[in-house]
């Protein structure tokens, strides 16, 4: 199986899983008769968003070349899309247009010198830049320190940077880390959907979507329901080895950084007052480096001579 398949069948499949989702009731349509498919027929949806049947047909089967922005706003309200869904829904028509391309490597973007000041400011939230492949680009030190078993993780060896998608689906020791593995498993999953419909051409995307599926049965079943994820924020739970329990808040911001590359600045902080904001605290005074003493390195988390480690606080 192909998990990044051709740019036809990736618009036939996420049209008909998200036409599947949709009762005739939802849609205010008629109910009689016998059914064979879940949801709405094609017809029904060519009713609703004021195409024809055979137009949407066509549509449905990936020939989007020429489609206007407004009959895929009429088509994304028909299937009652959501504001990610829609992005993706233009993304994958936007790909569609120019002549076919042969996949393309992109090559990795250092965060320039401000970003990581900008990071190294925060001292009391972990602040991190991931790009859309969740490749872990740069921290701070209490980033560092937070997810120390995603950088450490034996699903970092061998690869430039940690990826938060191998560390969750190739990882046993990720169900631990984090609570609700489950939520966390379905928004990785939806994020590189995304990701993918954003940029097909990605070749190295396309190999971490190839790996995934290849070793990852979690991973191949939440593929196959082409949910998508953009935006999103929340509280995620953790169980930090050294920290303990933490229950923290994290917001997403988009970081303009590279014209090929999609960034993004995730916080991670405690509500104040909290148990969770103490042993937050303590977990940041640990990662603290010495005073006069350099950070280590921003992905990575190497200790250099004379660091303190963090779980040890008499350092």
């Amino acid at each position: 199986m192909d998990p990044l398949p051709d740019n036809r069948s990736e618009i036939r499949d996420f049209l008909a899983t998200r036409r599947a989702r949709i009762s005739p009731e939802q849609a205010g349509l008629p109910t009689g008769g016998r059914r064979r498919v879940p949801g709405l027929r094609r017809e029904e949806v060519a009713l609703l968003a004021g195409v024809s049947p055979e137009w949407y047909t066509r549509l449905e089967k990936g020939h989007v070349s020429g489609v206007s922005d407004d009959v895929l706003d009429a088509v994304a309200r028909a299937l009652r899309l959501d504001e990610d869904e829609r992005t993706y829904l233009f993304d994958l028509a936007r790909a569609a247009q120019p002549p076919g391309r042969s996949p393309r490597r992109r090559k990795a973007v250092d965060v320039p010198p401000r970003v990581q000041w900008l990071l190294d400011s925060m001292t009391l939230s972990a602040a991190f830049v991931t790009n859309g492949r969740l490749d872990i680009v740069a921290t701070n030190a209490l980033a560092r320190a937070l997810f120390a078993p995603v950088i450490d993780s034996p699903t970092a060896e061998g690869h430039d940077r940690p990826n938060f998608a191998r560390y969750y689906f190739l990882d046993p020791g990720a169900r631990r880390f984090v609570e609700d593995w489950e939520a966390a498993a379905d928004i990785t999953a939806a994020l590189l959907r995304a990701e993918a419909g954003r940029c097909p051409s990605d070749k190295a995307l396309r190999e971490l979507i190839g790996e995934l599926s290849t070793v990852s049965t979690e991973f191949r079943t939440r593929w196959a329901v082409h949910d998508v994820r953009i935006h999103h924020a929340g509280v995620k739970l953790f169980h930090h080895p050294d920290a303990g329990r933490l229950e923290l808040i994290y917001q997403p911001l988009d970081l303009p950084i590279a014209t090929n590359e999609a960034h993004s600045l995730t916080i991670y902080t405690a509500e104040p007052g909290t148990p969770d904001e103490d042993r937050l605290k303590l977990l940041a005074s640990w990662a603290a480096p010495p005073a006069g003493q350099e950070d280590p390195p921003a992905v990575r988390g190497e200790r250099r001579d004379g660091d303190a480690e963090v779980g040890d606080p008499s350092q």
